[in-house]
């Protein structure tokens, strides 16, 4: 075996570590063997290291000349590789045969055996040379390989390409305690009676009838992901053989390879001193222009996927993930987590999870309209508004506005009652309590997920400083009180100063939005008026449905400008405050733009919902904007149809523009990307691009992550259960465009988006403490909703106290006889002020000009001893109204606290897993140690040596 040994002339390059490799497999693998044989084995182990440790010394005094002190540049031609590495010429000293298929499909280096783990992209004409040169050097000394090579389209494009080897990843692997499988799972069978047993057998019987479930992915297309049916551990070189190893180059996947060497960059030097390290410093700086993982290949291929299997990773995504064609199949989740990493797969679990809770909330929502549909010839409510000929309603605006019919709001009243029924309350307290429930449950539903992805025991690193907060307070230093290292400080004054700058900031663009939620009343007040007045007979008909309408698309207009300033607005403000860590500072943004544009998103909806048509006043002393513009009233069949228009058209036109921002955007700029480079060198020439090319024409993922995806998902939750008493179908809505929206993000990120580097991640971070808040603001209005813009309540107390089953404890649709008439009031046409007389005098209506009109109201007639004053039925709807709100909330929130109180955070078959897998492990690493030392004894024994008497 001595014999056999290479001389340190005759060791390439690689050598040094081709022999720790082979040490370490000699350590690991002969052992078990050496009861076998005869010879001396611990002197040839001896001889080994003896001779790894000359090699080692050799190369260290020859690094400085083996790495060349600055990148030359010069011997980079177009589209040819250079290597740093020599891996070129130890593979022509060895005469081994290149794998021609690695070579050609551009994931491998020149030798097609190192895969390459990361990519970092910048350009020769860059200044920062001297930061770059001196971090490549330290990549190099940190293990890694690398090989360089010119872009096919632009020569001044540099690809450096990183490898890590075998012992650099199992070193790092052990530093971030990555956890890998080392022992098959052990099923648990809980043990049962034969009665169970035979109902069991009898339900798998009827279950083979049924036809298969459709949902569920086809497992023979995915592939068997070994990490899920074993126990796993974090990485230990000392206990290397415990772990299942079938292959070093596949035991570590892609994701944890790259995750492994973006560790390594962000933590190596690039120039002296103490903070100047990282890559993301050099992204920064502009040292480079980027750094990105590589796709796994193409996610296209000529072969069909059934008959002759997925090309790779990426491939196989895109057919069972982001093809329409699997719109109605379940997400390949633990796919996802293995390409894109846990935090991603987070995301998708969420989306999925909240998408398949809005089944039930969309069919209960699709029932209530269904209800109204049903019921609507019964209404007599909408019966008496269709008949009410006689009834003649006041002008709803100054001078142009004409004398109307009631029944002329008959198709109103109709649509009216289509959300505003006797179910509304009942999806009201439904809507409250499946949000708590969807919370619940998706808290078991990420437990499950995070023992499944190995997330329990995981806690995030000790983060890192930002630069700029290590920028800013450089000179102020105190001890870490958990690694005991000087770091930057801020004092206390300073940072209450910022974040009472902040705080003023948010106030003011909330004014903001309130200056122009105020603008747009301004707008539907003068327009009700021109448009009453137009020539159109349509519009001059509809004028206040055409104001609503044109109001609405104006605020969304404004609401997508404002999101624009807003973003930029967040930054400043989050910027200023200083924070310390990367995470405080996404937590401080986020919730600065979540509150900016919830606000902005929201605002009009809050008007019309709670202050349009209550605070007018009434016909002789109407209240006027500004001493000028009168208040805009309600339509005669209530306002609910505003707040109904404004929710449809806000909701249908916001994820539409999100739908096409998301993948409109990038398709048409990487379609533009493909058009230059086809024109540039044809089509065959962009095929044969290496994988590297192809990934930097793709769109980089956003530089917020998953904020802008999360951000859209939030605010459609809050439209689906802030106001969803006013606008049941916004749970339907929702649900189809999550059908959608799930297809459109996976397509993005499987082919349109560089591949994002894979980050864990233990839960969905700040947004569930958002979620919950909208849960609660959801009981709140939509208590108000119920009891403030709907007629429920105005309805029931007539039908318990004013109407014909008054004190008889019914309130059925017989009750309402007479409600319309009992809920307008009178008003004398001679006591309109000069400024709102109409130009017309009603005589189109009997022949004669009109001497009273009706409007919505509870007031005594102009005769009476107190003209206009409320009547005692007013006062009853007011406290009927206070009573419901304070009723509904305190009901709704006892249902919801006590529902999280039922509801477990960890399922019970979950917590018993856990229990039995931590007794197994620790049962079969005492096995194994025990193993391993009776081992060490008996080799011992053969080798004559002496020990103490030591246990076992």
């Amino acid at each position: 075996a001595l014999s056999q040994t290479p001389s340190i002339s005759s060791i390439s390059s690689e050598g040094r570590e081709d022999l720790q490799v082979n040490q370490l497999e000699t350590q690991i693998w002969i052992k078990p063997d050496i009861e076998k044989t005869d010879v001396d084995f611990s002197e040839i182990l001896n001889a080994i290291q003896e001779i790894a440790k000359d090699v080692n010394i050799f190369f260290d005094e020859l690094e400085g000349v083996n790495s060349p002190s600055k990148d030359d540049d010069s011997l980079l031609h177009h589209g040819n590789l250079t290597s740093t590495s020599d891996d070129a010429s130890r593979l022509e000293v060895v005469g081994e045969e290149v794998p021609d298929k690695n070579k050609a499909n551009g994931l491998y280096f020149r030798d097609g055996k190192c895969r390459i783990d990361y990519i970092l992209v910048y350009r020769k004409s860059n200044p920062q040379t001297e930061k770059r040169e001196v971090f490549e050097r330290n990549i190099r000394a940190e293990g890694l390989q690398m090989e360089k090579e010119s872009s096919l389209t632009n020569s001044d494009i540099i690809f450096v390409k990183l490898h890590a080897p075998w012992e650099v990843l199992g070193k790092y692997a052990e530093l971030m305690n990555v956890r890998m499988p080392f022992r098959r799972k052990i099923y648990y069978l809980h043990r049962r009676y034969k009665f169970m047993n035979r109902i069991e057998k009898q339900i798998s019987r009827f279950r083979g009838w049924l036809p298969r479930k459709p949902m569920k992915l086809d497992k023979e297309t995915l592939p068997d992901l070994e990490e899920n049916d074993c126990y796993t551990a974090p990485f230990s070189q000392q206990r290397i053989h415990h772990f299942i190893i079938h292959n070093k180059d596949t035991f570590f996947n892609n994701a944890t390879r790259s995750r492994i060497v973006h560790h390594i960059l962000q933590r190596v030097k690039y120039e002296e001193g103490k903070n100047k390290i990282g890559l993301n410093r050099l992204l920064s700086n502009g040292s480079y222009e980027a750094a990105f993982p590589l796709h796994e290949g193409s996610y296209r291929s000529k072969n069909s996927i059934r008959t002759h299997g997925a090309e790779n990773h990426r491939h196989l995504l895109y057919e069972c993930w982001a093809s329409w064609g699997v719109w109605y199949k379940y997400q390949p989740l633990d796919l996802v987590r293995r390409y894109f990493g846990e935090k991603i797969g987070l995301y998708f679990a969420w989306l999925g999870w909240y998408t398949g809770m809005l089944f039930p909330a969309a069919f209960i929502g699709l029932f209530v309209f269904l209800y109204g549909v049903t019921t609507l010839n019964h209404c007599q409510v909408s019966k008496e508004v269709c008949q009410a000929t006689d009834i003649i309603m006041c002008p709803i605006c100054d001078k142009y506005c004409p004398f109307m019919r009631l029944s002329d709001s008959c198709v109103y009243a109709k649509v009216t009652h289509l959300f505003d029924n006797g179910a509304t309350v009942f999806f009201a307290v439904f809507m409250a309590v499946w949000a708590t429930v969807f919370l619940e449950f998706w808290k078991r539903r990420r437990a499950v997920i995070a023992y499944d992805w190995d997330l329990i025991d995981w806690e995030e690193e000790e983060e890192e400083i930002r630069p700029q907060f290590e920028a800013k307070y450089s000179k102020k230093e105190r001890m870490n009180p958990i690694s005991g290292k000087p770091e930057p400080y801020q004092a206390f004054a300073d940072k209450c100063s910022r974040l009472i700058v902040s705080a003023s900031g948010i106030f003011f663009m909330i004014c903001v939005v309130i200056a122009a939620v105020f603008g747009i009343v301004i707008y539907r007040v003068v327009t009700v008026s021109t448009f009453a007045a137009f020539k159109w007979a349509l519009i001059r008909n509809n004028s206040q449905v055409a104001t609503t309408g044109t109001a609405v698309c104006i605020n969304f207009c404004i609401i997508m400008l404002l999101n624009v300033l807003y973003e930029k607005v967040a930054l400043f403000l989050t910027n200023l405050e200083q924070p310390r860590t990367e995470s405080e500072w996404e937590n401080s943004f986020t919730l600065k733009m979540f509150l900016f544009q919830f606000v902005n998103l929201n605002s009009s909806t809050f008007y019309i919902a709670f202050f349009l048509g209550r605070f007018t006043g009434h016909p002789g002393a109407y209240l006027r904007l500004i001493n000028r513009w009168r208040l805009e009233e309600c339509h005669p069949s209530g306002c609910l149809i505003d707040l109904c228009m404004q929710m449809g058209i806000i909701m249908v036109l916001k994820q539409t523009w999100n739908n096409f921002m998301e993948l409109g955007y990038p398709l048409i700029q990487n379609w533009w990307t493909r058009r230059k480079l086809r024109q540039e060198y044809g089509t065959q020439r962009k095929t044969s691009f290496p994988q590297w090319e192809k990934d930097y024409n793709l769109q980089p993922m956003n530089a917020y992550g998953l904020f802008d995806e999360y951000l859209e998902m939030i605010l459609q939750f809050g439209f689906t259960t802030i106001f969803v008493a006013a606008f049941p179908l916004a749970p339907l809505l929702a649900l189809l465009n999550n059908i959608i929206e799930i297809r459109l993000d996976a397509y993005k990120f499987v082919t349109q988006w560089r591949r994002p580097l894979a980050s864990r991640a233990k839960d969905i971070g700040i947004w569930y403490g958002i979620l919950e808040g909208i849960g609660i603001l959801s009981v709140i209005t939509n208590a108000f909703v119920i009891a403030v813009t709907s007629d429920f309540i105005p309805r029931l107390v007539y039908a318990y106290k004013y109407g014909p089953c008054a004190g008889q404890g019914e309130a059925g649709q017989k009750c309402m006889v007479g409600y319309v008439n009992a809920s307008l009031s009178v008003f004398l046409v001679s006591d309109f002020e000069n400024r709102s007389e109409p130009t017309s005098n009603g005589s189109e209506f009997s022949g004669s000009p009109l001497k009273y009109c009706r409007y919505r109201d509870y007031r005594d007639p102009p005769h009476s001893p107190v003209p206009y004053g409320y009547t005692l039925q007013f006062w009853h709807v007011l406290a009927a109204r206070l009573a419901f709100i304070i009723v509904f909330e305190h009901l709704v929130f006892c249902i919801k606290h006590l529902i999280s109180y039922l509801i477990p955070d960890l399922p019970k078959d979950l917590r018993d897993r856990m229990r039995r897998e931590k007794y197994l492990i620790q049962e079969m690493m005492y096995e194994a140690e025990l193993e391993r030392l009776q081992k060490e004894r008996k080799e011992r024994k053969k080798n004559g040596k002496s020990y103490h008497n030591e246990w076992p």
